[in-house]
C-alpha cells in the first residue's frame, strides 16, 4: 500500500489501551493506517522517516475551555486593574483615575472582592465618582460586577426586574432597592461584553485566528467550548464565523461547542435551540451536541454551591436546578440523542448533578446513553467520590488550578475542607472517567498552556520552575496523595477527553483508522521531571495527517 507517512525508530505513547506503546506508525488519507514497530513497514511504500528515538503521542484534547466568550473580551474596552485595602482606598483610586482620563463614554475596572476587607460598594458610591459616563467593576473572578446607575438605565434593569436565576444569578437589592452589585453570569455577561454583537466577520475571525495559533503551536487537536451564558446571541455568531472557517479549510482544531442555559425555566426553550445548533453548526470540525449548565457559581464570592455553609458568611449558596428537574432534563436530553455538562465547583452541585443522574437512570435504565459531565469540582463530599464511576459520570478537572495555599481556601471553607480539594486521584482510582482542561475566558493563553495543566496536575504546586504568572506561585497544596502520574495525565488529556467529546472512534488515541492527529516531542515527556514541565513544546503538529506548525 503506498503511503502519505511513514514513521520509524519513534517512542510511541498511543494512549491506546490494547497497545500502549509503538516504534513506529503509517498514515494514508488523514488516517493511521498502521501502529507497531517496524516489522511491519515493509507492507506501506512511500519516504520513511526516521525519527531516532523521538517521543509522540496523540493531539491534546482540552475538555472545558471557552472558544465563543474571550472572542468578546478581547475587543471589550481596556479594565484597569488595581488592589485596594477598603472600600474608601478602592473609590480613591478609580476617582483618581477617572479625573486623569477624561471623556470616557464608559469606565471599566478589575477589582477582587475580598479587597474590600467586607465592605459594599453600592450604584451611589460609584455615581458619585462617576456621574458622567457608565462606569462598571468586574470581580476578579469573572462571576460578578458593581456598576453605576446609568448602565443599569440603558439595560432596562429596574427595582422590578426579576432575578435570572433567584439564590443563583441575581441583581442584587437592599430593602427592595438595586444596589448596583450583579451577581453570576446570565446577569452580567451581557454587560461586561456590550457591543460585542457590533463586532464584524473580520475582527471575531482575527480573535478566533489567535486562538486557532496558539492551539496549533501547543498541540491541542479537539476542544470542547463551555460556552457564553445569557448571551446566546453573540455564542452563536461566534460559531456562525467557526462554521465559515472550517468550510474555508481554515478551522485545523476539531471544536465541539454547546448550548447554554442557566435555570430551569429555560430547559424547554434550551432544548429546542440546542436541536437547531446540532442541525446549523454540524461541519467536518464543528459539531454541537451538549447542554451546558451553570450549576454553581465561585468559592470567592460565595456563589458556589456548598452541602454545609461557609466558615465566614451564613451562606450555603444555591444551584440553578434541583435534582429532580434535572433529572427531567437529562431524561430529555438522553431521549434526542444530546449530552450534558455543568459547571460544578461547590460540593452541593456535583450532589445534585449526581441525584439527577441516579434518577434518571432509574427512569431509563439501559436506554439512558447519554454523557454526563461534571466540570471543575473543586469541593466534594466523601460520600460522592466513588458515585461517579457507579454512575457513569464524567469528572473534569482544570488542573492548573491545583495550587496554592489551602489557608487561603480555608478562610471561607474552614481547615477540614480546604485540606481536601481537587481530589481528582481518587475518582480516578475509583474507575471514574476523569478528564483534563485548561477553563480560561481571556485569550491571554498564559494558562491555556496543556503542559502546564500537566505539570500542576501532577505536583500540585507552582513554583519558579513554572512557565506560569508569577502571582500563582504556592507551597505545595494537599492532600499528597492526589497528585497524578504523567501517564495519568496524557490519558486525560487524550482518549479520556475524546470520550467524554463522544469522538473515542475517531480522536484521542494513536490507534489504526482513527484520524492521524498527533505530535512530535524533541524530549520523552515520560521521562521529563515534573516540575518545569510546562516548559515543553511539541516541534511537529499533526493534524488529520498534515503538518499544521
Amino acid at each position: 500500500m503506498k503511503a502519505d507517512k511513514i514513521i520509524k525508530n519513534a517512542k510511541i505513547f498511543t494512549a491506546d489501551k490494547n497497545q500502549p506503546k509503538a516504534t513506529a506508525l503509517v498514515v494514508k488519507d488523514g488516517k493511521f493506517v498502521y501502529v507497531g514497530n517496524e516489522a511491519g513497514l515493509p507492507a506501506y511504500e512511500g519516504e520513511v522517516t526516521d525519527l531516532g528515538g523521538k517521543f509522540i503521542m496523540p493531539g491534546v484534547i482540552d475538555s472545558h475551555v471557552h472558544v465563543t466568550l474571550p472572542v468578546g473580551f478581547a475587543y471589550a474596552e481596556e479594565s484597569e486593574r488595581f488592589s485596594c485595602n477598603g472600600k474608601k482606598d478602592a473609590l480613591d483610586f478609580m476617582a483618581d483615575f477617572i479625573g486623569k482620563h477624561p471623556g470616557r463614554k464608559c469606565y471599566r475596572f478589575i477589582l477582587e472582592k475580598k479587597c474590600l476587607n467586607g465592605e459594599t460598594l453600592t450604584k451611589e458610591d460609584l455615581d458619585a465618582i462617576c456621574p458622567d459616563a457608565e462606569m462598571q467593576i468586574q470581580e476578579a473572578e469573572f462571576h460578578s460586577v458593581w456598576v453605576n446607575s446609568r448602565v443599569l438605565k440603558r439595560h432596562g434593569i429596574t427595582d422590578d426586574t426579576p432575578d435570572p436565576v433567584p439564590g443563583l444569578s441575581v441583581y442584587e437589592r437592599k430593602d427592595g432597592k438595586l444596589t448596583g452589585y450583579i451577581i453570576e453570569g446570565s446577569a452580567e455577561v451581557r454587560i461586561i461584553l456590550d457591543g460585542s454583537m457590533d463586532l464584524s466577520d473580520e475582527q471575531i475571525d482575527a480573535a478566533l485566528q489567535a486562538w486557532i495559533d496558539f492551539s496549533v503551536s501547543h498541540g491541542v487537536s479537539a476542544v470542547f467550548d463551555a460556552g457564553i451564558p445569557g448571551f446566546p446571541e453573540f455564542h452563536e455568531r461566534v460559531y456562525q464565523r467557526l462554521k465559515e472557517m472550517d468550510k474555508q479549510g481554515k478551522l485545523p482544531v476539531y471544536v465541539d461547542g454547546c448550548y447554554v442555559i442557566a435555570a430551569n425555566w429555560q430547559s424547554e426553550e434550551g432544548l429546542k435551540e440546542l436541536k437547531r445548533f446540532r442541525k446549523e453548526y454540524n461541519t467536518e470540525h464543528l459539531k454541537i451536541h451538549t447542554m451546558k449548565i451553570f450549576m454553581d457559581g465561585t468559592q470567592k464570592i460565595h456563589t458556589a454551591a456548598m452541602l454545609t455553609p461557609y466558615v465566614d458568611v451564613p451562606e450555603k449558596g444555591a444551584t440553578a436546578f434541583n435534582k429532580e428537574d434535572l433529572a427531567a432534563l437529562m431524561v430529555k436530553l438522553n431521549a434526542e440523542g444530546l449530552d450534558l455538562h455543568m459547571h460544578t465547583v461547590g460540593s452541593a452541585a456535583s450532589r445534585v448533578a449526581l441525584d439527577a443522574a441516579e434518577l434518571a437512570r432509574k427512569e431509563v435504565g439501559d436506554k439512558f446513553t447519554m454523557k454526563v459531565t461534571c466540570a471543575h469540582l473543586e469541593v466534594q463530599d466523601d460520600a460522592d467520590l466513588d458515585r461517579f464511576a457507579k454512575l457513569g459520570v464524567i469528572a473534569n478537572y482544570t488542573p492548573w488550578w491545583h495550587a496554592g495555599d489551602y489557608r487561603v481556601w480555608g478562610t471561607w471553607l474552614g481547615e477540614e475542607r480546604a485540606r481536601k480539594l481537587f481530589r481528582c486521584k481518587s475518582l480516578w482510582d475509583s474507575g471514574a472517567l476523569v478528564t483534563w482542561s485548561s477553563d480560561n475566558v481571556v485569550f491571554s493563553f498564559e494558562v491555556w498552556n496543556p503542559y502546564l495543566g500537566m505539570e500542576v496536575g501532577m505536583t500540585r504546586h507552582i513554583t519558579e520552575k513554572t512557565n506560569a504568572p508569577a502571582f500563582t506561585r504556592g507551597e505545595l497544596l494537599p492532600p499528597e496523595d492526589q497528585r497524578m502520574t504523567v501517564e495519568q495525565m496524557l490519558l486525560g488529556y487524550t482518549i479520556n477527553g475524546a470520550k467524554q467529546l463522544g469522538v473515542e472512534a475517531a480522536k484521542g488515541s494513536i490507534t489504526a483508522g482513527k484520524d492521524a492527529d498527533f505530535l512530535v516531542f524533541e524530549k520523552d515527556l515520560l521521562a521529563e521531571p515534573h516540575e518545569g514541565f510546562s516548559h515543553n513544546l511539541p516541534a511537529e503538529v499533526y493534524f488529520e495527517g498534515k503538518k499544521v506548525n
